[in-house]
């Protein structure tokens, strides 16, 4: 369980003694348990005391220039020697020290809720008690002990190498390297493997799992006559190669990114009309199985890698500032209306930098904007100087607003062919223009012919005389005969013909206007060249106070674990700083003990439903321990050596073993491993929002496959619900909807992200909000899906296109209808039980929906007439059997 988190004293308050501070400070530090069969052994301040005092005590009684009280507890021999209210400690006597006494009386923290565990305060009584024993000689100034041995020590900065596959006893069960390391576990805990899951079931996994879909008739009878030992493997193959395996892989990826069509912040929500370009970058990265080194740069740094210039660029190099979205997808505010423009800014940046880290790092490393990381050895300065890294690119100083950041995509070529466009339509202007004068000319001649002959002149003086120009009387004139003001828009009400004709004119020139290319633009980051802003560490995270000014690097934890390159501040031979392609190179480096674990686990956890790290956004001291370390290193190297391919790790992980077990049916192994934390068996998981949407259209047989392009837009209906469509604001039209043309219908990797109007049918079963982003999806069971699935138009509307379906393909027979929508809904065939029921229960149904026809003696009510007829009592009735099918949980979850 995750420590509470705990928010230390803040500046300004009262001075209080150093006792009171730091037995405040201690609240909500967690002593991670010694395991059970662990040896006694002597506590010591640096693994044992160190990490409590560290989570809440150093911003106030170590960090900064002042420390309350004068006391330092950053070191156990300052403790000894204490502050201004003497020793903080008595070593060998917790009796004797004030600290303990306090504690463990529950004075203090006087806040019940932080105040200390049992644990924690036994953890403090037995250092002192043990004589307060420091594990090694400590340095002469605190500020020397940049990080202990233990800290040094952690799981996820040790240097990654490739273990030896471990000997297993059962070898006839390995298909895969994959399967020894969970094997050779299984084995050890007296367990095995769990059989093989039936062909139907590990088709509909599998295919769900890569594509995101449900499989089709075809491809279950394909698969389950394939006898061949390499059927399996050919079928993954085949999903690997499909164009919809990036739209499903990639939107795992969009998910850390924070993916959104909106700039979220504030009420106002402005749309992002241009961001679905990096979305559809990330998907045909995928597709194509870009060298994920190469997809982190691409994102990280795509502008600083263009050759071509930015008001002429090549498809390729559009395409990298496509990839530079993803330093564009955190909430942004700045266009709108904000209370502090300055805060507004650096929140940005902020968030931002939280996207990145969790996503490639798997850290924790917002933590440190304000004070060093409380539990992680990352200090302040790190932060600011992975910040240093990205100043460059959004100068808080000279921001630019999210619409000016957006570039051109116009090339050479179509602003050319718009000239010519342009010049063309001109053309046909000025003969308008020409027409309308002429026009004009000719009907004010004979409005003023109508006037009595002493007053022609003086009227076309004063039409002739500039508006501003008229004496009294020429106004005066004007206005008594008001058919004298003939102008281009009032000439129809004189000459129709000739308004017709001008009207001709101007829908040609829009004609014309209409073949310029369309000038399309990119959701970019972009750096401008020569601008090298300064970053400055912020006092407690406060953008109004900034200290000292701190270089562009990474993370000093790693640096003194593995040889990584340096980021410089400058590149030489870039017209850019080139921070960012150097963060990037920092960041793939071979050596880099993180990037990979992070990567791999992420597929991990998306092929298994939890990570080997069950924390996938946090390696970190609070984080969860990997469950099998030395196969998540494993693959990771394995990772890096075939070139940093997703593919290939998901082909290990695919034909293992492992992957391929039915669920779990070993009394004794449920018992010892209720999470299946050692992989005895397959994990039942419910299908995530857009796989369940995208499943009832595939079944329903309306699923839109059309790839790429601009998102589905996101309206309120009519009773405020978020569903698919645009809404006619035409006044004459209140309420009605523009057709989208089949666009309703096309999966939910389309459907526009807006942060503030969550689609319903995809929000009930737990869409991601991206604030900023989604590190890991949750998985509820709410009374909110079951009424969806019940009551939604949109399943309602499914399930009597699911039943349409049926009858098409398997014919009137109610016998084989069941089997048709079986086979449609979960991939297989219903035993002889389930059809007795089925059909039993469309018999029952039918006589219900012919009885309500007939309406047992009551009058029908009155409908419009325009109001189709419903269908026939049997046809009700399948639909409400595809209806429950739907619902199931057999469809809503994957075994």
């Amino acid at each position: 369980m995750s420590p509470t988190t705990i928010h230390p004293p803040q500046p300004g308050r009262a001075r209080r003694r150093p006792w009171v501070l730091l037995v405040l400070c201690l609240g909500g530090a967690v002593l991670p348990p010694a395991p059970a069969n662990e040896p006694e052994r002597t506590p010591t301040f640096e693994r044992d005391v160190r990490p409590i005092l560290k989570a809440t005590c150093f911003h106030c009684h170590g960090e900064g220039d002042q420390r309350e009280g004068g006391l330092d507890v950053r070191l156990a021999r300052l403790l000894t020697t204490g502050g201004e209210s003497g020793p903080a400690i008595v070593p060998g006597d917790s009796a004797g020290s004030l600290l303990y006494q306090r504690v463990r009386d529950g004075e203090m923290p006087p806040d019940p809720t932080h105040r200390l565990s049992e644990t924690q305060v036994e953890a403090i009584r037995r250092w002192i008690d043990a004589g307060a024993a420091t594990a090694r000689p400590e340095p002469e100034f605190p500020d020397a002990l940049a990080f202990t041995e233990e800290e040094r020590s952690h799981w996820a900065f040790q240097p990654l190498v490739k273990p030896p596959l471990p000997p297993v006893r059962d070898r006839s069960r390995l298909r895969s390297p994959v399967d020894a390391f969970i094997l050779s576990r299984l084995e050890a805990e007296g367990a095995s493997f769990a059989a093989d899951a039936p062909r139907p079931t590990l088709l509909r996994r599998l295919k769900l799992d890569l594509l995101g879909l449900p499989p089709e008739m075809g491809e279950l009878e394909e698969f389950t006559q394939d006898d061949a030992p390499d059927a399996f493997d050919r079928l993954v193959e085949r999903y690997l190669a499909s164009p919809h395996y990036g739209e499903r892989w990639g939107r795992h990826w969009l998910d850390v990114a924070g993916y959104a069509d909106s700039d979220g912040y504030s009420v106002e929500d402005f749309p992002r009309e241009h961001a679905w370009r990096y979305r559809d970058y990330v998907v045909r990265a995928f597709n194509a199985d870009l060298p994920f080194d190469r997809f982190i740069m691409e994102q990280l740094a795509g502008d600083e890698l263009i050759t071509s210039p930015v008001d002429n660029l090549s498809p390729q190099d559009a395409e990298l500032l496509a990839a530079t979205g993803f330093l564009r997808m955190a909430p942004d505010g700045t266009g709108g209306t904000v209370d502090d423009p300055v805060v507004a800014r650096n929140e940005v940046v902020a968030d931002t930098i939280r996207i990145v880290t969790s996503a490639l790092l798997g850290l924790t490393v917002g933590c440190a904007q304000c004070h060093d990381h409380r539990y992680d050895p990352i200090p302040q300065t790190d932060y600011y100087r992975l910040r240093a890294v990205f100043e460059p690119a959004f100068h808080v100083q000279k921001w630019r607003k999210p619409r000016e950041r957006l570039i051109s995509l116009y090339a050479e070529a179509d602003r050319a062919q718009a000239a010519v466009v342009e010049a063309e339509a001109k053309l046909v202007e000025e003969e308008r223009t020409r027409r309308q004068a002429k026009f004009i000319a000719a009907t004010f001649e004979k409005e003023l012919a109508k006037l009595p002959e002493e007053l022609r002149e003086p009227a076309r003086a004063a039409r002739d005389t500039p508006e501003k120009e008229r004496t009294p009387e020429q106004k005066q004139l004007l206005k008594q005969y008001p058919s004298l003001n003939v102008s281009a828009g009032s000439l129809y009400l004189y000459d129709q013909k000739a308004a017709d004709e001008l009207k001709q004119l101007a829908d040609r020139a829009n004609e014309i206007r209409s073949r310029k290319p369309a000038e399309e633009f990119v959701h970019a980051l972009r750096e401008v060249p020569g601008e090298q802003p300064e970053t400055f560490l912020f006092h407690r995270g406060d953008p109004t106070q900034p200290r000292q000014a701190c270089s562009p690097g990474g993370l000093s934890i790693l640096e003194a674990v593995a040889d990584l390159p340096d980021i410089p501040a400058d590149h030489p031979n870039l017209p850019t700083t080139g921070r960012r392609l150097a963060f990037a190179q920092w960041l793939t480096h071979r050596r880099h003990p993180l990037t990979a674990r992070v990567i791999v686990n992420r597929v991990w956890m998306h092929h298994f439903g939890r990570g080997l790290v069950a924390t996938p956004a946090d390696f970190g001291v609070l984080g969860s321990p990997p469950t099998h370390p030395e196969l998540l290193d494993w693959l990771a190297v394995e990772f890096i050596e075939s070139g940093w391919s997703l593919k290939h790790l998901h082909r290990l992980i695919l034909s293992s073993t492992t992957f391929r077990q039915g669920l779990r049916s070993d009394p004794a192994l449920i018992a010892a491993d209720p999470d299946n934390l050692l992989y005895g068996g397959a994990n039942l998981r419910r299908l995530d929002a857009e796989t369940l949407r995208d499943s009832v259209l595939a079944v329903s047989g309306r699923l839109n496959p059309e790839l790429f392009g601009p998102p589905v837009p996101v309206m309120a209906d009519h009773v405020g619900r978020w569903v698919l469509g645009i809404e006619n604001l035409d006044a004459g039209r209140p309420g009605k909807v523009i057709p989208l043309g089949g666009a309703e219908y096309r999966r939910s990797l389309y459907v526009q992200v807006r942060r503030s109007r969550p689609l319903a049918v995809l929000d009930a079963f737990d869409w991601p909000r991206m604030t900023p982003n989604c590190e890991a999806r949750r998985a509820s069971t709410v009374a909110p899906q079951s009424l969806l699935l019940l009551n939604s138009d949109f399943t309602l509307a499914s399930a009597e296109q699911f039943a349409r379906r049926v009858e098409r393909e398997a014919g009137p027979e109610p016998a084989a209808q069941i089997v048709r929508a079986w086979q449609l809904a979960y991939g297989r065939t219903p035993d002889d039980s389930e059809r007795a029921s089925a059909l039993a229960f469309l018999e029952d149904q039918t006589d219900l929906f012919r009885a309500a026809a007939a309406g047992e003696g009551e009058p029908p009510p009155s409908k419009p007439a325009d109001t189709p007829p419903p269908p026939p009592p049997a046809q009700r009735a399948l639909e409400t059997l595809c209806q429950m099918l739907l619902g199931s949980n057999e469809f809503l979850y994957v075994d």
